[in-house]
């Protein structure tokens, strides 16, 4: 029988060797996206052959598509059995791309019902296009940073050790500011950003933070996906100061990233306001993602 138990930094290198041999650009395939939000959706890992299993018991249990190297058919046969054990019923599988959706359905011909998620599409972006933001459809974006470099005494930093907890200070008081919109939405993610800092460097988590006038108006953190896609976890400004969202990411972006290809900022989780301020920066590719479910 299969035993989960919660991810520790001591997995990183395992989960993290088994995620990038998948090939796959989805957030998903993060350690640090895992690690950090395992207390919110109740994360759990198993090591199945050298196969990493991953399980979401927030509601109704569901499963990471299996990664790694190893049989799949055979992990894939091992979770059918532990989630009828379990009594979670059919096995549902999670952040299936086009990729693993037809990996599985290669292995298990008509066995598996897919449903597209939009939800959790994930916008990935040419790195080169949000440093340089060149052409028509980024003439908003540069007239706002403009604006900012011409009337605010600002610098942009790397995080680091001696800043992070300006950076984890500006976060509670963004929280504060948005009190009242989705209270329970919010206590969750200062829980994970919270996890996300005290454990950034064991992380190999990079972030870039901005100031005006000395003070943290703005940062950024996330980490490298494969050596092509780095993943954006978190990104928090005032929105209230002209400029601060489109020059974090910039900077970030600029002094950071530069040596990625694409830049993948996650998914809108179906907030239509995300949506919109995701599209407007014009993803090179919307990643599609399915939820695969056993059938009978």
């Amino acid at each position: 029988m299969l035993e989960f138990r919660t991810p520790e930094i001591s997995d990183m290198a395992w989960v993290r060797n088994a995620m990038r041999a998948s090939g796959e650009q989805a957030c998903e395939y993060c350690f640090g996206n895992l690690y950090i939000w395992s207390r919110v959706y109740k994360n759990m890992i198993a090591d199945f052959n050298g196969i990493l299993l991953a399980r979401d018991c927030t509601e109704k249990s569901s499963y990471l598509y299996p990664c790694g190297t190893g049989d799949k058919k055979s992990a894939v046969e091992e979770l059918i059995r532990f989630s009828e054990a379990e009594g979670d019923g059919p096995l549902e599988m999670y952040c299936l791309t086009a990729k693993s959706r037809a990996e599985l359905d290669s292995l298990f011909p008509g066995k598996f019902s897919f449903v597209e998620e939009r939800a959790y599409f994930d916008y990935i972006y040419n790195c080169e296009d949000l440093i340089d933001l060149a052409g028509r459809k980024y003439h908003s974006k540069r007239n706002h940073i403009t604006y900012f470099k011409n009337n605010f005494d600002w610098a942009y930093e790397k995080i680091t050790h001696e800043n992070l907890a300006e950076c984890y200070e500006m976060n509670r008081k963004w929280e504060k500011l948005h009190a009242g919109e989705n209270d329970a939405a919010l206590d969750d993610e200062l829980d994970a950003i919270r996890r996300g800092f005290i454990k950034f460097e064991e992380l190999g988590f990079v972030g870039g933070l901005l100031r005006r006038d000395g003070e943290v108006i703005a940062y950024t953190f996330g980490e490298e996906i494969n050596s092509e896609v780095f993943c954006v976890h978190a990104e928090k400004a005032y929105s209230d100061i002209r400029g601060a969202y489109p020059m974090i990411n910039q900077q970030f972006c600029e002094h950071e990233l530069f040596s990625y290809k694409y830049i993948n900022r996650e998914d809108d989780t179906g907030d239509e306001g995300l949506r919109k301020a995701k599209l407007s920066y014009n993803p090179a590719i919307i990643l599609p993602k399915y939820r695969a479910v056993l059938k009978g």
